[in-house]
């Protein structure tokens, strides 16, 4: 396989994600954290640091809306709700990146 083949294929594989996720608005980040150790807000960080790379300016709320697909202050009033107890404490309990 070419390298611009496995770009367009990784790129497409992003998007998938990242629609998938805006449409799982009942998966919040921390359970995301928990399982898997990043979450959107993760996604958006590593989106700008890619961007930032190739010498193209964005800004945190830039890189939120890409995956996102809306401002992140408009998500997080829509969908996000205050972690349980439990959730909380899975998050703790979870290992961590080192």
């Amino acid at each position: 396989m070419d390298d611009q083949t496995r770009t367009e294929l990784e790129a497409a594989a992003f998007r998938r994600m990242r629609d998938h996720l805006a449409e799982r608005t009942d998966v919040q980040n921390i359970d995301m954290m928990t399982l898997t150790g990043f979450c959107r807000n993760c996604l958006s960080r590593w989106y700008q640091e890619a961007a930032a790379a190739r010498g193209i300016e964005m800004t945190k709320d830039e890189g939120r809306e890409a995956v996102y697909k809306m401002p992140y202050t408009e998500w997080r009033d829509k969908y996000q709700t205050e972690a349980t107890a439990e959730q909380k404490a899975a998050f703790e309990a979870a290992p961590k990146a080192h």
